[in-house]
């Protein structure tokens, strides 16, 4: 069986905080932002909105692409690492804010990872048969855990949510992905339950350069392909002086990396929904386009997978 993409969806806050507005909060400028990270503004929710309430509303973007309901989910699978609450959980509350179920729903935590450890869960449980249509959604308000008089992490991170609408199909190809992780690298990005983000920016960049080639390469040697034969590389968006540096170790034209950092800032989990569905949705994706997909942050962890646009 083979993951196809039926929809996508994604929704940001209103309430936008850009870098000027940062050099009114901590000691930074826009141009040193601009020069290290990418990052123009950040998306940032309101009092009203949290985890489950963007999450819900790319959902049912997501849906609506694929001419569905809730009724035909069999599963709701949630990435977060920044939900306020403990109980109940985000897949949850998403769920009745869909109208309510009886499917089973749930959240996973690998950080800026989520969305791609959802789409090898899912992969499993399409090729056992269990289930046929699975609800993915990445979901984050980190502005909640960002410690704004920190100059180090509070210009990185912005607010919002992605979904995809994934079904089971009989296909020549199939996905490929590799999932991995370092807890020994743990202590390079951190946030305790009643703390704020911290992180080794040098120790995260280093990993990050080094670690995601070599998991590119591992599933392309898996799937006997190339770097040739990917149409697109839609990474997690952390910053761009990674992403071009990942593209150079690739020997990759950085044009088949979609970027938009520049507008959302580093979203977690719901980075790499939220771009796909805005390059879902601008019709840059063909049927049989081959794209690769990487995640990477918190754990450590990270990963890669190959889909063939169904």
């Amino acid at each position: 069986m083979n993951i196809k993409i039926c929809g996508t969806g994604s929704a940001l806050p209103e309430k936008v905080i850009t870098n000027k507005d940062l050099e009114k909060m901590v000691d930074t400028e826009d141009s040193w932002i601009v020069d290290r990270t990418g990052i123009s503004q950040r998306h940032v929710a309101s009092d009203e909105e949290n985890v489950a309430s963007l999450g819900t509303l790319a959902a049912k973007r997501a849906l609506e692409m694929s001419n569905m309901t809730i009724a035909d989910i069999d599963m709701i699978l949630v990435a977060t690492c920044s939900d306020d609450d403990r109980l109940p959980n985000c897949a949850c509350m998403i769920q009745k804010g869909l109208g309510g179920t009886t499917v089973p729903a749930f959240d996973i935590n690998s950080a800026c990872t989520g969305f791609l450890t959802a789409l090898t869960i899912t992969d499993a449980y399409f090729n056992s048969g269990m289930y046929k249509r699975i609800l993915v959604v990445g979901t984050e308000t980190l502005s909640r855990i960002v410690d704004y008089t920190d100059r180090g992490t509070c210009i990185l991170f912005g607010d919002g949510a992605g979904a995809a609408v994934l079904e089971a199909v009989e296909s020549d190809t199939r996905m490929v992905s590799s999932l991995f992780a370092n807890g020994e690298k743990g202590d390079a990005l951190t946030c305790t339950a009643a703390g704020k983000v911290l992180m080794d920016g040098q120790g995260v960049y280093k990993f990050a350069t080094r670690c995601v080639p070599q998991v590119i390469n591992d599933v392309l040697s898996k799937a006997a392909l190339t770097t040739d034969d990917i149409d697109l590389f839609v990474l997690h968006q952390a910053n761009k002086r990674i992403i071009d540096s990942i593209a150079r170790t690739l020997k990759s034209d950085i044009n088949k990396f979609p970027m938009n950092i520049a507008n959302v800032g580093n979203m977690s989990s719901a980075s790499i929904p939220v771009l796909l569905d805005e390059i879902n949705r601008k019709k840059l994706i063909k049927k049989g386009d081959k794209i690769v997909l990487s995640g990477f942050g918190a754990g450590l962890t990270y990963g890669a997978c190959i889909i063939t646009w169904e």
